[in-house]
């Protein structure tokens, strides 16, 4: 056993002493998202401190726990908080949460983020469906001597993004009346914003919103034959694109008002899988 599947193995024991909950669904929720944790019915909640070897969240606005339970009749692990690159973390630290999450029986990971809108017509408060990534600007989470119990040394890469799972995702926002856009998603390191001429290069290689993370987990959990679907929720249009200057508070509150339709959309998902 590697020194990956190693860890993965000591914080499942953790996880397995104190609950034997098997989750079909692994969600991680972005910022300012995270109250909807609290929206379905739980089985339990084991914070993130009480698992050994097991990396913490910092930022504000991400609480830092796991939360089981159930959406309709779906089992559900959900990360309320998820821990970032830019918190000076490994790139093997950022994605373990998604190997344990996986080992604990989660065969789909649902991500969400709140991202910078680069796309001509995008605006505060949009969803986007995430199509593609670009992960060409932070290290890739498979660097390094491969975990052969998680996946092949030179993992495919052409359809991260399940086209069943987003099949769904669009009959639920119609179902629902919600509009939602689709666009590539590029992660990039943070933690400072980008500068409007890195907004440049970003539009000019395809992206359709920017932010700094999802990108790394969707490749862990595609390494791991994982189905992953993800959504952004557009907090801000990103520098260059508005003038007004960026910051984490207008961020969470842009969440707090999308919330209640972020919410609904989850659930119908996730119900509906």
């Amino acid at each position: 056993m590697g020194k990956v599947a190693d860890r993965v193995a000591k914080c499942l024991e953790y996880v397995r002493k104190r609950t034997d909950f098997i989750p079909r669904v692994a969600l991680i929720l972005g910022s300012g998202l995270g109250d909807f944790a609290e929206q379905i019915s739980i089985s339990m909640i084991l914070d993130y401190a009480d698992i050994p070897d097991f990396p913490q969240s910092t930022v504000a606005g991400h609480k830092g726990r796991f939360v089981f339970g159930y959406i309709k009749d779906t089992p559900v692990v959900i990360m309320q908080g998820r821990v970032h690159y830019y918190e000076g973390y490994s790139m093997e630290d950022v994605v373990l949460p998604v190997r344990l999450m996986h080992a604990m029986g989660a065969e789909i990971l649902f991500l969400t983020n709140a991202a910078g809108g680069i796309k001509e017509g995008f605006q505060c408060g949009d969803l986007m469906m995430i199509t593609d990534h670009i992960s060409c600007f932070v290290p890739n989470p498979l660097l390094g001597a491969n975990e052969d119990a998680f996946g092949v040394r030179f993992p495919d890469m052409s359809e991260i993004y399940d086209k069943e799972l987003q099949d769904n995702i669009r009959t639920s926002s119609k179902e629902l009346g919600i509009s939602i856009r689709e666009g590539v998603y590029l992660q990039l390191s943070g933690p400072s914003y980008e500068t409007p001429a890195e907004i440049r290069m970003c539009k000019a290689l395809g992206a359709c919103a920017v932010g700094m993370s999802t990108a790394v987990e969707a490749i862990a959990a595609n390494h791991m034959q994982m189905k992953v679907c993800g959504i952004s929720f557009i907090s801000n249009l990103a520098a260059g694109i508005s003038e007004a200057p960026l910051s984490h508070e207008e961020v969470k509150a842009a969440a707090d008002e999308v919330a209640p339709k972020f919410q609904l959309l989850v659930k119908s998902v996730v119900a509906n899988l």
